[in-house]
C-alpha cells in the first residue's frame, strides 16, 4: 500500500540531503518580462534565457507546485511521474527522470527549460538536453530558506517575479503569524513518520522543514539529533515516547486507516501520542514536499497541536488535492 509513497519519500530524503548552494539570481529588468533573463540556479550555474520561458518541463512535485502557485501552470508541457498537484497537472505529459529518461521523448516536447533536482540526471543526459538547446535548470530545495529562493528563481525563469514575490510573501507572513501565536515552550515531542512500520521506519531529523515547522510551532522533533531524512527503529520511538505522531502514509479506502493502524500497534499502547490520540494524518504532501503549501501545513499542524478536536483534526487532515485547490482559489 506504501510502497510508492516510500519510494516518493526516500528519494525526496536522497535529495535534500544534498547541500546544493543557495545563490542569488537576477532578472535583466523588471519584472522579468523584458528580453533577457539571467539567474543562478541553485547548483551555483549560471543560465541565461533570451526571454522568459515559454515552455518548460519539470521533474519535480514541489517544481511543478511552484509552476501552478505563480501562476504558470499553464507553460508545462511535461512533468515528472510524482508530480500530482495541483489536480490539472496529471492532465501533462508524463516524462520519466534519471537513467530511465527517453532524451528524444523530452526534445520532441520542445521545452526552452528542464527543471530538475540535483540528482535527476546524469551529466552526460544533461549535456545532451543542453546540445538540443534546452536550458537545464537546478531547484534543490531543503529548507524553507531554499524554498523561497526555488520559488523566487522559478519566478523569474518565467516572466513571473512579482507574483513569486507575493507567494513567498504570503508564506512568510503565515509562518510569521503562527509562530507568534504557538504556546509551546519546546517541552512537547512530536514525531514525524515518513514511511510506516510495515516499510521501514523513516523519520524527518534536522535540517529539515518539518523540523523547523515543529520548532516554529514551539514543539520539539523528538529526532532532532538525527541529520536530514533518516531511517530509524521502532524501539527509538517508543523510548522517545511522543506527545504528537504527524504520519503521511497515503491511504487507499482498504483496511485500518494510517491512524488506525498506529493506534493499533503492539507495544505502542503507552506512547503518550497513541493514550491521548494525538496522530495527525496528512495525505497530500502538505508537509512532504518544498512547495508554498508548506505554510498550509504548517497551518494543520498548528491547529492539530492548539485548537482542533480530534474528530475535526482527522476531518482537515483528510482534505482531498481538489478541495485544497478549490480552497486556495477563494
Amino acid at each position: 500500500m506504501f510502497k510508492e509513497k516510500k519510494m516518493i519519500l526516500v528519494s525526496l530524503g536522497l535529495s535534500v540531503c544534498l547541500t546544493a548552494g543557495l545563490t542569488g539570481l537576477t532578472t535583466s529588468a523588471d519584472g522579468g518580462n523584458a528580453d533577457g533573463v539571467s539567474i543562478t540556479d541553485m547548483k551555483g550555474r549560471e543560465i541565461t534565457l533570451e526571454q522568459p520561458a515559454e515552455r518548460i518541463v519539470a521533474l519535480t512535485a514541489s517544481d511543478c507546485e511552484i509552476l501552478y502557485a505563480i501562476g504558470a501552470g499553464d507553460k508545462l508541457v511535461g512533468r515528472g511521474t510524482f508530480c500530482d498537484y495541483p489536480e490539472e497537472v496529471l492532465e501533462v505529459p508524463e516524462v520519466n527522470s534519471g537513467e530511465d529518461m527517453n532524451i528524444e521523448e523530452v526534445i520532441a516536447l520542445d521545452p526552452d527549460v528542464l527543471l530538475m533536482s540535483d540528482m535527476a540526471q546524469t551529466e552526460e543526459q544533461v549535456q545532451m538536453l543542453e546540445d538540443a538547446g534546452i536550458r537545464v535548470v537546478v531547484s534543490e530545495a531543503k529548507d524553507i530558506e531554499g524554498v523561497y529562493t526555488a520559488i523566487e528563481m522559478i519566478g523569474a525563469l518565467m516572466g513571473q517575479d512579482e507574483k513569486a514575490a507575493e507567494v513567498v510573501d504570503s508564506m512568510k507572513d503565515t509562518f510569521a503569524e503562527l509562530s507568534e501565536k504557538s504556546k509551546g515552550d519546546g517541552t512537547q515531542t512530536v514525531y514525524f513518520e515518513v514511511s510506516p512500520l510495515e516499510s521501514g521506519l523513516w523519520t524527518a531529523g534536522a535540517n529539515t522543514f518539518m523540523d523547523e515547522i515543529a520548532t516554529m510551532l514551539g514543539v520539539k522533533n523528538c529526532f532532532s539529533d538525527v541529520d536530514g531524512w533518516g531511517e530509524i527503529s521502532e524501539e527509538q520511538v517508543l523510548e522517545r515516547n511522543p506527545d504528537f505522531i504527524v504520519t503521511i502514509t497515503m491511504y487507499y479506502g482498504e483496511g485500518p486507516t494510517p491512524t488506525e493502524e498506529i493506534l493499533s500497534r503492539v507495544g505502542w499502547e503507552n506512547v503518550t501520542a497513541v493514550k491521548n490520540q494525538k496522530i495527525l494524518n496528512l495525505q497530500n504532501d502538505e508537509l512532504s514536499r518544498p512547495a508554498p503549501r508548506l505554510a498550509d501545513g504548517a497551518k494543520l499542524l498548528y491547529d492539530f497541536i492548539y485548537e482542533e478536536t480530534d474528530e475535526t483534526t482527522e476531518a482537515a487532515s483528510e482534505v482531498t488535492p481538489a478541495e485544497e485547490s478549490a480552497e486556495a482559489g477563494d
